[in-house]
């Protein structure tokens, strides 16, 4: 989950709502009476919310590992709850194992954790998962049935860089899922899984949405299948810095909500639960949702093509101040001012320059630069269409033809290229890193450390991933990933060592033990 990101950490949290003082128990039973009811609504659309978890491959031999030396099992499922939002893989021969599976009365399980007898809850034995020890945890989410034949939605940072992808139902049948695309833009991405006649969610209409009206969110944050709460709509189009424009609301959204659905009091999806506001990494009263009009135009080309095509016209744009406004003479400080155009892109030849201020695109007002990517990016490409600019104190008509935006990534999950084989790290943490360039640290707001590029063995039990930011090995700031070997190379194994790591806005220090040697080969 940036500082906006669900792509990553969240807190559970209860509703209260506040009623005024009577003088008389008698006259508060009208009040309670006009009070929401969301039971029906939660019996409508709970079964078609889906537990989303991913894994990731790990090496064999580290994974076979126990828990470190000195480490206790109960105190770092514990860490793994409150800093990486997800529960903490379960070990080989763990005595926590067992999964979701059970017999008659839902307890005990095979060694996969898929259980059996009349009341187990694992799926048919082809979509199960194998819970090798290849296997490692990587992330929890949540997900919804947008149809009975077994498409289902998602955010994109829910199944990024996963490899595999498993889908519990509310009824704990668990399906290994094929990832149909995501799109990084709108954090929107489609799985399916095989089965059918499923229980759908009812698609309803986020134009249509009021600021002050009751919502409902159903996800699993911290793994925590079904939890449902609820809030109000505290804003619309609100503008985050990303491609879209987002539902706010005041609904406690925490790890593991991400990719759930935001519910109307009629029981229509009108947005996909996928940001928080926070400066702890919990939830601090405010959370986004993305629009389900947007997403599901994401989602139909997703299904049809397993990508989306977006048009571009080749300029880099910022907002207009009102002292911008001001000085050239421009009634409001509205528009997206042109700050360089491609050469021999579709603004270039259509006569835009550097400088102007796009206000209207094919007759619709932008009103602020962000509103102009999403207009063009909705225009499917090599359509002809028109750009109305101020320069020089007057407005011009421009007709551009729109270009097709390359792709972030391909979606299709079996176009994928195969992935180049991993090196191992060979420190005793079991880290890779690579420097972080200056710009980046100033996005981030650190003054040095370093940046993951791999994890096996001590720090992939722990749960530590590419992209984590180690700004502390003990005592010792890092600045660098040369000090970062150096550092690493006179660890004592004998004794736990703490990385002040940083994951999104949410910084925590992580123990671990540092392994004997060299990495085993």
């Amino acid at each position: 989950m940036t500082i906006f990101t669900v792509r990553k950490f969240l807190a559970a949290a209860v509703v209260a709502v506040c009623l005024p003082l009577v003088p008389h128990a008698a006259s508060a039973a009208p009040a309670a009476a006009n009070l929401p009811d969301f039971t029906d609504l939660v019996d409508k659309v709970g079964p078609a919310v889906v537990n989303i978890r991913t894994t990731t491959r790990v090496t064999s031999s580290d994974s076979a590992h126990g828990m470190p030396p000195g480490m206790d099992d109960g105190d770092m499922s514990e860490f793994f709850r409150r800093f990486f939002g997800i529960p903490m893989p379960q070990q080989p021969g763990s005595p926590h194992g067992g999964g979701n599976g059970g017999g008659d009365n839902g307890s005990g399980g095979d060694k996969s954790g898929n259980g059996g007898g009349s009341g187990g809850s694992g799926g048919s034995s082809q979509d199960a998962p194998d819970n090798s020890d290849s296997e490692q945890s990587s992330g929890v989410g949540s997900g919804f049935i947008l149809s009975q034949d077994g498409y289902v939605m998602t955010n994109a940072h829910v199944v990024d860089d996963a490899d595999n992808i498993y889908v519990t139902l509310t009824d704990k049948r668990e399906f290994k899922a094929k990832l149909i695309g995501m799109d990084d833009r709108t954090d929107v991405a489609v799985v399916k899984i095989n089965a059918s006649n499923l229980p759908a969610v009812t698609i309803g209409d986020s134009t249509k949405v009021r600021v002050g009206e009751w919502v409902v969110a159903i996800g699993s944050p911290f793994g925590l299948e079904n939890t449902v709460t609820a809030g109000i709509v505290s804003a619309k189009g609100r503008d985050t810095g990303d491609y879209l424009p987002f539902i706010q609301t005041d609904v406690p959204v925490n790890p593991g909500n991400s990719g759930g659905p935001l519910i109307n009091m009629q029981g229509e999806v009108i947005g996909i639960n996928s940001q928080i506001y926070s400066r702890t990494g919990g939830f601090m009263g405010i959370s986004f949702a993305i629009p389900i009009d947007e997403a599901m135009r994401v989602a139909d080309q997703l299904k049809t093509t397993g990508k989306v095509t977006r048009g571009r016209i080749a300029v880099a744009i910022g907002e207009v101040t009102k002292d911008v406004a001001d000085s050239l003479g421009l009634p409001t400080a509205e528009g997206a001012l042109v700050s360089s155009v491609e050469p021999g892109g579709p603004a270039d030849k259509a006569g835009v320059q550097p400088g102007d201020i796009i206000l209207k695109f094919n007759g619709h007002s932008v009103d602020t630069a962000t509103d102009l990517p999403r207009m063009v990016g909705d225009t499917k490409p090599g359509t002809k269409a028109t750009i109305t600019v101020w320069r020089k104190g007057q407005t011009r008509d421009l007709p551009v033809t729109i270009a097709e935006m390359q792709p972030d990534k391909t979606a299709k999950a079996d176009e994928k290229q195969a992935p180049a084989p991993k090196q191992r790290a060979t420190n005793s943490l079991g880290i890779a890193v690579s420097d972080i360039p200056a710009d980046q640290q100033k996005t981030l707001k650190v003054h040095g450390g370093v940046q993951v590029d791999q994890v096996d063995g001590p720090a992939a039990r722990v749960g530590l991933q590419k992209g984590d930011v180690i700004l502390r090995v003990g005592d010792t700031d890092i600045t660098n990933a040369r000090q970062f070997d150096e550092v690493t190379a006179h660890l004592d194994p004998q004794k736990m060592v703490a990385l002040l790591v940083r994951r999104g806005d949410n910084t925590q220090f992580v123990p671990l033990r540092p392994r004997s040697g060299a990495a085993p080969k």
